[in-house]
């Protein structure tokens, strides 16, 4: 059973916006970048892509979405400042197949609570935006969690 976790690609300076941090939306590049994802993650067998509400990891998964015929599902689990355990009890909740995007304070908790777990991170950590991590294991436990870094746009 594999399941994906994906930062949110670019979205620009958070200073820079004038607005709700929740409607920040994708930069030129991360538009591009969530179109490489798209690319890499199409062909996988995607089930399920669920998303942190906020704007620019919702528009992360809308070029997958389209090309694989689903609908971005907004979970507060995923977004910013959200509890680990919370995003734990979605990841379990996902089915094999399932992306998952989310933002650069959740996801390091989510790993390390994997690794806590007994997951063998195989990879070196890799935070940035757009990279995508991929978690195999069962329904129950993730065994191992490997980084891929951005894609190149």
């Amino acid at each position: 059973m594999t399941r994906y976790v994906v930062r949110h690609a670019k979205a620009g300076q958070r200073r820079d916006w004038a607005g709700d941090d929740r409607d920040r939306p994708l930069s030129k590049t991360g538009r591009a970048q969530a179109a490489a994802i798209a690319e890499r993650l199409a062909d996988v067998g995607v089930t399920e892509l669920y998303a942190s509400p906020f704007a620019r990891c919702v528009q992360t998964l809308e070029p997958l979405a389209a090309r694989v015929g689903a609908a971005v599902i907004g979970d507060e689990r995923l977004a910013e400042g959200a509890a680990f355990k919370d995003t734990l009890a979605l990841l379990a909740e996902a089915g094999d197949g399932a992306v998952l995007c989310s933002h650069g304070d959740v996801i390091p908790e989510l790993i390390a609570a994997l690794a806590r777990r007994g997951a063998v991170v195989t990879t070196d950590a890799d935070w940035r935006k757009a990279s995508i991590w991929v978690l195999d294991g069962d329904s129950d436990t993730i065994t191992s969690a490997a980084a891929e870094p951005p894609p190149r746009v």
